[in-house]
């Protein structure tokens, strides 16, 4: 018997097809669960190496390229994966013919059935991962600057920076761009002027 060629052939856009989405079993809550474990992992381990790696080593040029390779693969997936998947946000840096740079935010966009593509518990670990992190990063920044350490300092800027980043990427995507965000600010202002 012949197979439609359309069985054995899928549409796959950037962000997943929405009626693909819809047709998944809802059997477990987190759709991409390699997405989330490596979305939590490299930053998580970041962390960890850079908090243990004084006892378990001498060497600062190891734990500090370590450390550095984590944040670089943390900043890489989020931006990359972990973004789009976990809640279809993505971001990047578009160069023009004029040489001229141009920030380019992206949200997806919500299917026809207004059904929601991104689960709310990978919506959670995404942003509680993509907020709490940084927030220690800085933690780390401030001890690091008041306790004299300056060689980390460096590396705690680096993952301030590459955290931070990731963070401030996301949050441009979710809420829009600046006139969406001052107008979000008016409005929310505005509703508790008005409730109070």
């Amino acid at each position: 018997p012949l197979q439609d060629s359309n069985d054995d052939i899928e549409d796959v856009s950037l962000f997943d097809a929405d009626d693909d989405v819809s047709r998944r079993s809802k059997k477990s809550k987190i759709r991409h669960p390699v997405a989330s474990f490596f979305h939590l992992f490299f930053r998580v381990s970041a962390i960890v190496v850079y908090l243990l790696c004084e006892l378990l080593t001498s060497s600062f040029i190891a734990c500090m390229v370590t450390i550095i390779l984590l944040l670089s693969c943390d900043f890489w997936a989020v931006k990359n994966v972990t973004g789009r998947l976990m809640v279809g946000l993505r971001w990047w840096n578009q160069v023009d013919d004029d040489g001229r740079s141009h920030w380019v935010f992206e949200a997806r966009k919500v299917s026809a059935q207004g059904s929601k593509t991104s689960s709310e518990a990978e919506s959670r670990i995404f942003w509680l991962g993509l907020i709490t992190c940084p927030m220690i990063w800085v933690i780390f920044a401030f001890s690091a600057l008041f306790s004299f350490k300056v060689k980390w300092l460096a590396v705690v800027v680096m993952g301030v920076v590459l955290q931070g980043a990731n963070l401030y990427g996301y949050i441009r995507c979710k809420v829009g761009s600046r006139k969406n965000l001052t107008s979000m600010a008016t409005n929310y202002l505005g509703k508790q002027f008005l409730r109070q």
